[in-house]
Parts: C-alpha cells; sequence; structure tokens
C-alpha cells in the first residue's frame, strides 16, 4: 500500500491573464494611498483605483428611517409619562413639560447611537457625541426637575 505524503496546504499557481494581442500584462499598483473629503481611497502609482469607504448615501436612508421610528415611539412614551405624572398629582403644565424633556432625553440619546452605529469613524468623535452627550445630560437633570410634586 502506498502512503501519501503530507505535503500541507498548497497555494496553487495564478493562471495567466488572457491579454490583447499587441497588449502589455498591467504593471501592478505601486504607490502611496490617499483618502479623500469624500471618503474615497485611492491608490496611486501606474494605475488608479478608487474604493468606497464608509456610509453611502442607501445607509443614511436606512439610519433616518430607523431614527424616525424611534422618534415616534418615544412621541407615544412622552404622552403616557405626561398622563403617569397627572396620575401622581403633579400640575398638567410639570407633566407635560417633564414629558417633553423625556422626549428631548430619548431623542437626543437615540441620534448618538444611530449615528455612532452609522459611521464610528465619522461620528464618534467629541464634536458630535460631545453636544450630544450635554443635551442628554440637561434634559434629563430638567425631566427630574420639572415632574416634581410643587
Amino acid at each position: 500500500m502506498a502512503e501519501k505524503a503530507n505535503t500541507g496546504f498548497v497555494i496553487p499557481e495564478a493562471a495567466p491573464q488572457s491579454q490583447q494581442p499587441g497588449q502589455a500584462a498591467s504593471p501592478p499598483i505601486v504607490g502611496g494611498a490617499t483618502l479623500d473629503s469624500n471618503g474615497k481611497l485611492t491608490i496611486t502609482g501606474e494605475g488608479i483605483i478608487e474604493v468606497p469607504l464608509g456610509p453611502q448615501p442607501r445607509d443614511y436612508a436606512i439610519a433616518a428611517g430607523i431614527l424616525l421610528v424611534l422618534l415616534v415611539a418615544f412621541f407615544f412614551a412622552k404622552n403616557a409619562y405626561a398622563n403617569h405624572l397627572a396620575g401622581r398629582r403633579v400640575p398638567p403644565g410639570a407633566a407635560t413639560a417633564a414629558g417633553w424633556w423625556l422626549f428631548i432625553f430619548l431623542a437626543s440619546l437615540a441620534t448618538a447611537s444611530v449615528l455612532a452605529i452609522l459611521s464610528s469613524v465619522k461620528f464618534l468623535t467629541p464634536l458630535f457625541m460631545g453636544p450630544l452627550g450635554v443635551i442628554s445630560l440637561v434634559a434629563l437633570v430638567l425631566m427630574f426637575v420639572s415632574g416634581k410634586r410643587s
């Protein structure tokens, strides 16, 4: 019985590319890579390759749809919270104000979350998350202050 030698994994040879008569094979791309303001990676050399990076317009549309659905749900939560506070003998004006502060708190958190998921490289920076975090904290404090019984 003949035993086979275990040669391990072998990378197969590359098949020759079909060429047009009179054309030389395209040289490999060599050079530096740059990222332009539109989020495209450009590798320069003998040829140019553009690779889109980051979210595409379709991704922004999906994120906007998700955020819109969440805002509608938060609007119903605002009304439920205001009705709950009114049932606990909080004045109607204060209960409504606390409900709106809850809406602002939840909306700012949802916006920060959706932006962070959409493109963490672009939106997970202090420039975007700082103001959203401050708005969230201020709305949370004002929600509790407004919802107190007078």
